[in-house]
């Protein structure tokens, strides 16, 4: 069982590198450099040349990490750990952000991704652009965005899932407003998500217009959640 949780902690851990990594090289160096003279006169070669092998990378790292993530939580359950529990709550926490961001990379970001390239292939060999390629490469890029944003809060929990457990201590001792903390969890997760499952229009659209304000979003929501729980459950 020892060897067993460390082997599913490795592969959480190396491919969840993998496929952050990816998330923020296209939100903070590549989405950016599209932007700028250079950028908008090469966009078409990366698009057909780059992206698709960097997006690989991409969706698979999320599968493997979201899977290997999945096994832990259950292998921590048949040890005895309770959902109710200090320690499941908070990586619960960070983890059913991982879940959403894995689902935003599979049913939003790929399929719509998968558009754009065929687009550029298509107009680099003299075919007709596809009126749709510009509103999915909008879409994907909220979602990404999104996940980005996401990413910053659910980092901090899985990390405090076994370094901080003073944070929850009263679950451990039957006291805290769990339920409570769980409707405001779910509410603020749920704001921040739904601009990837809605798409443009919502008032997190500009919060997410920038990498800063993607930033400052992703480190509001922490500062939410933590504030939840040292009240509720410390």
């Amino acid at each position: 069982m020892e060897f067993g949780e460390f082997l599913l902690r490795w592969i959480h851990c190396l491919s969840g590198l993998t496929w952050i990594g990816s998330l923020y090289y296209f939100n903070f160096i590549q989405t950016p450099f599209f932007g700028t003279d250079l950028g908008g006169e090469s966009k078409s070669a990366i698009t057909r040349g780059l992206v698709p092998d960097a997006l690989w990378w991409f969706r698979w790292g999320a599968m493997f990490t979201a899977a290997s993530g999945v096994l832990i939580i259950l292998m921590k359950l048949g040890m005895g750990n309770s959902l109710s529990g200090g320690y499941m709550t908070r990586i619960l926490t960070g983890g059913l952000m991982g879940l959403l961001m894995w689902a935003n990379v599979w049913f939003i970001i790929w399929p719509a991704q998968q558009v754009v390239i065929a687009n550029a292939n298509n107009v680099a060999g003299g075919g007709e652009p596809d009126p749709a390629a510009a509103a999915r490469g909008q879409r994907a890029g909220l979602a990404s965005r999104t996940n980005t944003l996401l990413s910053i809060p659910m980092l901090f929990f899985m990390a405090a899932a076994s370094h901080y457990p003073s944070l929850t201590a009263s679950l451990d001792t039957g006291g805290g407003s769990l339920m409570i903390y769980w409707i405001v969890a779910l509410v603020v997760i749920g704001i921040m998500e739904a601009g990837a499952i809605l798409g443009p229009g919502l008032p997190t659209q500009k919060l997410l217009a920038t990498v800063r304000g993607t930033i400052h979003g992703g480190l509001g929501v922490v500062v939410v959640l933590f504030a939840a729980m040292f009240v509720l459950l410390k």
